[in-house]
């Protein structure tokens, strides 16, 4: 009798005990789950931190991006301002020698445009003064042409120019027209058509104030297209038919420039 009574009460024990046990096992799981919760919503801040900061370098790279193409397009459009001044200064010097000088109030020299330092010199007319006057449409129609070349619209300053020469082939702004129809090309880098207007106006206008910038030009052109000899050649001619002019030193000067390029 004791000894059932001592098996039973042993047995009741490990029934009682055995939930204690399995309640532990189960606090202990619940304590590692939460644990590793803890450690998965850690990696999750750590990971949304990269991620802002990621966000925050790429902000600043596109700002810098930004900048740099402001300041890349600035220095284009100083670029081409300083060129076309020099160059408008150039052409408004060259020939300066025995050309007719425009009375102060004629009118002829258009007013500089804010955006680019290009000027013209009046064309010169020979013969009747009034031709000028006369011709207030050829006029109005250069003027057009010239103004979208000041403001760097070369395509439509081009467009304008031909029109202009096919309507005033022979017109007291033709050699003006043929110069500047160069240019717009010249500019652009389209050098091939740019020497065709130069050469067309050194056939046509030799003794035109517009001439020595004209072959100045065509030398240039050559040059850009990498016919250096001929380059060369165009610009020794610039000092030879037109000296003491502003073009011939400026030829002088590039041509220069190219036979020391040449020693390098």
């Amino acid at each position: 009798m004791r000894h059932l009574l001592a098996t039973s009460m042993l047995a009741a024990a490990l029934v009682a005990a055995a939930p204690a046990s399995a309640q532990r096992m189960s606090l202990a799981d619940r304590v590692a789950q939460l644990e590793q919760r803890a450690a998965d919503n850690q990696a999750n801040v750590d990971l949304l931190n990269q991620v802002n900061q990621l966000k925050t370098e790429v902000q600043a790279l596109r700002s810098q991006v930004e900048e740099l193409n402001h300041q890349l397009k600035q220095q284009q459009d100083s670029g081409k301002a300083q060129y076309l001044d020099l160059d408008g200064r150039l052409n408004r010097l060259e020939g300066g020698q025995g050309a007719p000088v425009a009375p102060a109030d004629s009118g002829d020299t258009p007013a500089p445009s804010p955006s680019a330092a290009v000027r013209d010199t009046p064309p010169s007319v020979y013969g009747d003064p009034g031709t000028l006057a006369q011709g207030a449409d050829e006029r109005s129609a250069y003027d057009a042409a010239f103004d979208a070349l000041k403001t760097g619209e070369y395509a439509q300053s081009a467009n304008l120019f031909q029109a202009f020469l096919q309507q005033y082939p022979n017109g007291a702004y033709a050699p003006n027209a043929l110069y500047w129809l160069g240019e717009s090309y010249y500019v652009t880098g389209n050098y091939p058509l740019a020497m065709g207007q130069f050469q067309a106006l050194l056939e046509r206008f030799p003794t035109h104030d517009k001439a020595p910038g004209a072959l100045l030009k065509l030398g240039l052109s050559q040059y850009g297209m990498e016919r250096v000899d001929e380059a060369e050649r165009t610009l020794s001619s610039v000092t030879e038919r037109y000296p003491g002019t502003d073009a011939a030193r400026t030829a002088a000067d590039r041509l220069s420039a190219i036979q020391l390029n040449r020693l390098r």
